[in-house]
């Protein structure tokens, strides 16, 4: 697996102390995401079409620290929007450093050779590189020919660099299993620290929905994919073992949204990185007046396909520490890829979906027009 030993043993230290402590929600990663501007128009992507004076919002590098003082996560994944625009990007992951977290900077690569000076080699820093597969699958994801090319130079120039180098791949429906299978070997060539794999989430704002997979589909393409790569274990995966034998259709967890809570421009998010349904000032707001039994799969219908890391690695995490024999042998031989899958959750009782994303996104307008005008940020372009 691609997590080194002294993060596994960190974070593993934390999870226990929180459930030998009682602890019933606690967070494992703050994902960030200190803007929305982003340098691509991904269809598949829900945060590229707000207004643009939401796309010139960002957080401070002082709300940055105070999300994770608020949280006590012991990783924070820096996402966005595309993080390299943030001016304050090198200073914040300093400061995250320096608080001891373990920092995963996600990026779709472009800027990274002009910024990657900006940044120092840390055994608790990761580039996490974003590649939807091969080149012809990744540029049809991004919606712009030669990425693929700049990213994977980009892979070359930070491992020759001395930095930790991961990938974060967003699978959809027309993946094939043996093309991605080909695609993770040779990533494994470049020597990278980590591979993420992720099904895609139907975003409600995202231009492509009819590249999302179902819970079936989804469990059926990991099948596909891990029985080439020896049940998984051919690959560094900076994931839980639990969680592919979940992508694999082997577990029915229900998931875990506290388990990675999100700060955005808009507060944090409610009730996970996934649906913005509501947004809380605090993190104690978030995790103590957040309705958290009507969302999930099985509690409400746009949850009903998400099988996402953000939403189930926590539970498989959590898994793992509970049932640790299970998974020490699930580790040992590899993730099943035949036979029967484990009854998944009924959404029979599910409520209906809720269309209320516009309005929040209206609120922070009039908050924006409201504010004084020495405290509007200045625009940034996708140039920066």
């Amino acid at each position: 697996m691609g997590i080194p030993a002294l993060q596994a043993l960190k974070i593993g230290g934390y999870l226990v102390r929180q459930e030998l402590s009682g602890r019933k929600r606690y967070p494992l990663v703050l994902m960030l995401e200190p803007l929305f501007r982003c340098n691509l128009a991904c269809a598949g992507c829900g945060k590229i079409d707000y207004p643009d004076p939401i796309l010139n919002q960002r957080l401070s590098y002082d709300e940055c620290m105070e999300a994770i003082d608020e949280c006590g996560a012991p990783v924070v994944s820096i996402a966005g929007g595309e993080p390299l625009l943030h001016r304050d990007m090198p200073r914040i992951v300093r400061g995250y450093l320096e608080r001891g977290k373990f920092v995963i900077l996600c990026t779709n690569a472009l800027l990274l050779e002009k910024k990657i000076d900006d940044y120092t080699p840390n055994d608790a820093f990761t580039w996490s590189i974003h590649l939807d597969g091969n080149e012809a699958m990744h540029d049809k994801s991004v919606c712009q020919r030669g990425v693929y090319d700049k990213a994977v130079a980009a892979i070359r120039l930070a491992k020759s660099k001395g930095f930790r180098v991961s990938i974060n791949c967003t699978l959809f429906n027309d993946a094939d299993p043996a093309q991605v299978a080909d695609f993770f070997d040779e990533m494994k060539g470049l020597g990278l620290d980590g591979i993420t794999v992720s099904p895609g989430y139907a975003y409600e704002r995202a231009p492509d929905q009819q590249h999302f997979l179902n819970r079936t589909k989804t469990k059926e393409l990991f099948r596909g994919i891990l029985a080439r790569g020896r049940g998984g274990k051919a690959w560094p995966f900076s994931q839980s073992i639990n969680f592919l034998n979940f992508l694999a259709g082997n577990e029915a967890y229900k998931c875990t949204p506290w388990g990675n809570p999100t700060r955005t421009v808009f507060g944090w998010q409610k009730p996970c990185y996934l649906l913005g349904e509501g947004y809380a000032k605090t993190f104690r707001e978030l995790m103590d007046d957040t309705e958290w039994d009507k969302y999930g799969v099985g509690n409400y219908e746009k949850c009903a396909d998400c099988m996402v890391h953000s939403g189930f690695e926590a539970s498989a995490v959590k898994d793992m520490i509970r049932r640790p024999v299970r998974a020490a042998m699930v580790a040992l031989r590899g993730v099943r890829t035949e036979g029967p899958m484990a009854a998944d959750i009924s959404l029979e009782g599910q409520r209906p979906a809720e269309f209320v994303f516009s309005g929040h996104v209206e609120k922070r307008l009039a908050e924006i027009k409201a504010a004084p005008a020495k405290a509007r940020p200045e625009p940034m372009t996708a140039a920066e």
